[in-house]
């Protein structure tokens, strides 16, 4: 093991020319990366974006919510990110009578700030190079299970110890680059949220899936919240009489707006890439995850939006479900895409072909370096089957029958602790619940699970086809017409007047039992498979390390605090095609159509202020009014909101997708075509200012 760390220690130190590809760890921007940022044009020092004793960037950023990135913009905690990141709490806080997601939402006073159940931000207060504490008393030979053992013990114990250490805190330890680096991060985390503003989704959801991952995109993808602490500044349940957060660090605006070339860089959580992935790994996604994926999703999703457009209370309850659905089952598409149309495979086999060889030739058997690719191998082999049925179970069954979910949250219980707190809970889910939409989504998903799976829950066989002639929609019917758990008020009956035998009782519950066991049978039978996994590409990516001591590794997202940079850059998606590197609200009003009222629809008020060009101090050099633009940073899922930052560390967008024509960025880093897709900040602070009339909240800021 001593070996991997002097390794990392060579890797650092090693410094790329070329660095746009990566998402870096901000405790080795010095080592790594300030030097080629600073030739790109950054005025800033590694100290200023990332200090150990004192406020630096890095304290404005948070994670928002469970899956994407805020920025703080004021000292009163005002907080920007995307509007399909607040999505879900724009919609929980809607009903038809206050229609928040069709009509937007803008607090006009604190006063009129509305809470936000459920929301927390994260900041990252220290982060820690822990590698030496998790694997210093590993053996370099140890297999995967000793491995796994030792250092789970070494993190439990670092945990407890960061925890005495930082009171009021939690602590979580992550591992790197496949289990060979370890990194601690102290977090405080705050619950009181609350929503400022929102433009409506004809602005904030412009486009709809027609234009997700897109460009030219015209979307002004934001949302503004602000944090609230307690009455010493910190993290405190909602009450009346907190305050907004007092913030040491916040980012400064600039309206200078982008110029083509311009440095440009991300600070964010980017949530999972897998840049290590072997070519055995690429034939299962293309061949059995994808596919499912897409498949099953797009058939749920079909159901969804039928009824979303036949009833504005269907409509609010599933928006915010469709979209989390279409936002990935459109990322599996064009990541089948991509992979294939750029011959990744090809490249990621000849990347095998030269570890292999260099292994073989350069490593011992006893280090593992020989067998790493054939492990991977054997895993990916040996599984196939059992997680494409598993699959199936997660995404046919566990994800989209929603009955499953209040029936399943009884599994094992024998009274009810707090019958109360309970029907809280389901009153809060049964709100986005319709029972008949659930009932279609049954059918068709029990139908196709019959089709495609090789290995089925019992239910079928044991009440199926033995109750109902092997009829799913029959057997759906009756589930639907005598379960509780299709309606508040039964399930609420059940809680007041709970016991183990009254829930067994409901039709609903040996279907989900089946589920539940059949899923649990192929998560154990996975298991073997999954640890000769992790040991075969810890290995290969600790001898990719070795094997290239000179080059500047990055580690995989896995949603922890990283920066990105590069430039403001158009790009050429195919032969004779040039893409602008921004667009303008002459887009917008461009694809306006009324045959897709969903989705491009465009404010009577927006096309009032670009007739007028009442654009105020946000238009660009030439008259226009600046909407998005693209830059080629590498970012991915999670950093969703992220601050796109200039040379300065001022605001200028941001970041809420990627382009459809580098989908397969996750796998491999695409420099030529790679771009990610911001809403300019002049769009954001025009839509506040102009559009809102919420210019109250401009005052609060700092501009440059």
């Amino acid at each position: 093991m001593k070996k991997l760390l002097l390794l990392f220690v060579a890797s650092v130190a090693s410094v790329s020319a070329f660095a746009d590809e990566g998402m870096w760890l901000l405790p080795y921007l010095q080592k790594m990366n300030i030097r080629t940022m600073k030739a790109r044009g950054c005025k800033l020092s590694a100290e200023d974006i990332y200090s150990v004793d004192k406020s630096s960037l890095k304290d404005a950023i948070v994670i928002f919510g469970n899956g994407c990135t805020g920025e703080i913009v004021s000292s009163n905690g005002l907080l920007f990110t995307n509007h399909h990141c607040g999505f879900s709490s724009i919609q929980e806080l809607s009903s038809v009578e206050q229609d928040y997601l069709k009509n937007g939402f803008w607090a006009m006073s604190p006063e009129e700030e509305l809470p936000a159940p459920g929301l927390s931000v994260r900041f990252i207060r220290k982060i820690m190079d822990v590698t030496s504490e998790i694997v210093s008393n590993v053996p370099s030979i140890a297999g995967q299970e000793e491995f796994e053992q030792i250092t789970a013990a070494n993190r439990k114990a670092l945990t407890e110890k960061l925890l005495a250490e930082y009171p009021g805190m939690s602590v979580e330890v992550d591992a790197f680059f496949g289990g060979n680096q370890f990194f601690a991060f102290i977090i405080e985390k705050f619950t009181d949220v609350r929503l400022v503003g929102a433009p409506p989704q004809s602005i904030g959801k412009f486009g709809g899936d027609t234009d997700n991952w897109m460009w030219p995109r015209h979307t002004g993808d934001f949302s503004v919240f602000r944090v609230y602490a307690g009455p010493d500044n910190k993290p405190a349940d909602y009450s009346p009489e907190n305050k907004p957060y007092k913030a040491d660090r916040f980012l400064r605006i600039s309206l200078d707006g982008v110029d083509e070339n311009d440095f440009a860089m991300i600070m964010g959580f980017p949530g999972s890439t897998e840049r290590y992935m072997t070519s055995y790994e690429i034939d299962d996604m293309l061949g059995v995850s994808n596919p499912n994926r897409i498949f099953i999703r797009g058939e749920r999703q079909a159901i969804l939006w039928e009824d979303m457009l036949a009833s504005d209370k269907v409509r609010i309850q599933y928006a915010s479900k469709y979209a989390r659905s279409s936002n990935y089952w459109k990322n599996s598409i064009g990541m089948s895409r991509g992979i294939e149309k750029l011959n990744v495979k090809a490249r990621k086999q000849a990347q095998e072909a030269e570890f292999q060889a260099w292994a073989q030739q350069n490593t011992v058997p006893e280090e593992g370096f020989i067998t790493a690719l054939p492990k991977i191998k054997e895993c990916v082999d040996g599984r196939g089957e059992i997680d494409h049925n598993r699959q199936y179970l997660a995404e046919a069954f566990l994800m989209s029958v929603e009955a499953l979910t209040p029936c399943r949250s009884f599994m094992g219980k024998e009274k009810i602790a707090d019958p109360e707190k309970s029907k809280k809970r389901l009153a809060d889910w049964y709100k986005d619940y319709n029972a008949p939409t659930d009932r279609k989504v049954a059918k068709r998903m029990l139908k196709i699970a019959r089709e495609h799976m090789t290995d089925l829950p019992s239910f079928y066989t044991e009440i199926v086809d033995r109750d109902f002639g092997g009829d799913t929609d029959a057997y759906v019917d009756y589930l639907y017409d005598n379960s509780v758990f299709v309606s508040e008020e039964k399930t609420a009956a059940l809680v007041d007047d709970f016991s183990a035998e009254k829930w067994a009782a409901d039709p609903f519950v040996p279907f989900a039992e089946s589920v539940w066991k059949k899923y649990v049978e192929l998560s154990k039978a996975s298991r073997p498979f999954t640890q000769l996994y992790r040991e075969g590409h810890r290995k290969y990516v600790a001898g990719l390390m070795r094997q290239y001591p000179d080059k500047a590794w990055a580690p995989d997202a896995n949603f922890t605090l990283r920066l990105t940079y590069g430039r403001v850059l158009p790009y050429d998606p195919a032969d004779g095609i040039r893409y602008n590197h921004y667009t303008t609200l002459k887009g917008v009003i461009e694809k306006e159509d009324p045959k897709n009222p969903a989705e491009f629809t465009v404010p009577a008020k927006l096309k009032e202020l670009y007739y007028s060009k009442d654009f105020g101090p946000y238009a660009n050099k030439q008259g226009e009014l600046p909407v998005a633009f693209l830059a080629d940073c590498d970012i991915t899922g999670g950093n969703s909101g992220s601050p796109v930052l200039d040379s300065r560390g001022d605001l200028i967008g941001l970041a809420f997708d990627g382009n459809w024509e580098a989908m397969s960025g996750d796998v491999a880093f695409e420099p030529e075509l790679q771009r990610t897709i911001a809403v300019d900040v002049r769009y954001v602070l025009f839509v506040i200012d102009k559009f809102a009339g919420a210019g109250w909240l401009l005052d609060e800021m700092q501009f440059r």
